[in-house]
């Protein structure tokens, strides 16, 4: 699925001049593996976009890829916006990141641990 499917949530209007709090909520289709979800996109509270990702990817951590906030060093959201290396020339008061608990069945949790345990032979 990593080249698959593409999910995006985008406003229909451009951001105006000044300060806004964008947020984003996803909520995830589990517990379980490889679940999809439901993401709500907001911008100063008001609900711009929402959108459903089918299914999401288990037990796959990219190596070569950044968690960039501010600029974006390596792989671009997509090839039509922008090209990396990309630095926002704006200005970031506050960025925050709340994941929530984990959300895998008693036997999903044993399926993730002999993954990691054969990842690591």
């Amino acid at each position: 699925m990593l080249i698959l499917a593409h999910y995006r949530w985008e406003g229909s209007d451009m951001l105006t001049p000044g300060k806004h709090t964008i947020g984003f909520d996803y909520t995830y289709d589990g517990p379980g593996i490889a679940k999809g979800g439901s993401g709500v996109l907001k911008v100063d509270g008001k609900v711009v976009a929402t959108g459903k990702q089918a299914n999401s990817i288990a037990f796959l951590q990219v190596a070569d890829e950044t968690f960039d906030v501010g600029l974006d060093t390596r792989t671009g959201v997509n090839d039509k916006d922008y090209q990396v290396p990309f630095a926002f020339d704006g200005k970031i008061d506050k960025f925050s990141v709340k994941l929530g608990p984990m959300e895998l069945t008693a036997a999903d949790e044993m399926k993730k641990r002999e993954a990691i345990a054969r990842a690591r032979d």
